[in-house]
């Protein structure tokens, strides 16, 4: 009798497997039943700060006993998985749907470069923008600068038959990955988001600031608007938005929630 897949793993590998698969298996049960929503937060302008320039779609999905789980909880299990393409595919068209409930609404959602070439993805965007010509112009389309580097040159054509059309697209976590300056001036980003780790604490980190800064003069060369993520604090906000920041989005203005300010109060919890 051969080995299981298994068999072979140290305890360290062994649990690692194991709870990607329970993982799997969590995200299979949510999407067989649908029990996938979006959690929505507000990304602010750094020089009024009450006033979102857009909010974010964050892909959340139900456990068996109903709680809402994050992605960073089972994204990096199945991204490179039929069940990422899938959840992009979800998350996607409940994003076409909010705009189209919501007209003055302005909605980013994220994307995996991997389904640039995904039917189902591609369909769930055309009819979306054929129902509602208001669509396409106040749809922001977010992809990691990981995902976009695994193929930059299919992003690139991409992004310029979309952009063509009026949507808007930004470079998510940028910072974290490793983009060749050749193909970030191929890539034409209309935002670019900081990532978390450059943000958060840097009014006490002058190399981050430093970075930041840096981040923002590149970001002005190419007419590409900034936002810094994971703002947690007053003294942040304030040492982004004097870097030049354009937009800041963070716990420190709101959690992420499925139950929005443009619904009824009484419906509002975090997710």
């Amino acid at each position: 009798m051969g080995k299981t897949t298994t068999g072979t793993l140290n305890p360290l590998e062994y649990a690692v497997h194991a709870r990607d698969a329970g993982t799997m298996d969590m995200v299979r049960r949510a999407i067989k039943h649908r029990q996938v929503v979006l959690a929505y937060q507000p990304v602010v302008q750094a020089l009024q700060q009450d006033s979102p320039a857009f909010h974010e779609g964050l892909i959340r999905v139900l456990d068996e006993t109903g709680r809402v789980i994050p992605a960073r909880a089972f994204i990096h299990a199945v991204e490179e998985t039929e069940y990422g393409r899938i959840l992009d595919c979800i998350a996607l068209e409940m994003g076409l749907e909010e705009l189209a409930r919501v007209p003055g609404l302005r909605l980013s959602i994220n994307m995996s470069a991997r389904s640039i070439g995904y039917k189902k993805w591609l369909q769930t965007l055309a009819q979306g923008l054929s129902q509602d010509p208001t669509v396409a112009e106040r749809l922001i389309l977010e992809i990691t600068e990981h995902s976009a580097m695994m193929v930059p040159e299919l992003v690139v054509s991409f992004m310029q038959d979309l952009q063509a059309q009026g949507i808007t697209f930004a470079i998510d976590d940028f910072g974290q990955g490793y983009t060749a300056l050749r193909h970030f001036k191929d890539f034409s980003f209309d935002i670019l988001k900081i990532d978390g780790g450059f943000c958060r604490g840097i009014a006490s980190d002058p190399d981050n600031q430093v970075l930041v800064g840096a981040m923002v003069r590149i970001a002005d060369q190419f007419d590409m608007f900034t936002v810094a993520e994971s703002v947690e604090t007053e003294a942040d906000a304030d040492c982004l938005t004097a870097l030049g920041i354009d937009c800041l989005q963070g716990y420190f203005f709101a959690a992420p929630t499925i139950t929005p300010a443009w619904r009824e109060p009484q419906e509002r919890k975090h997710a």
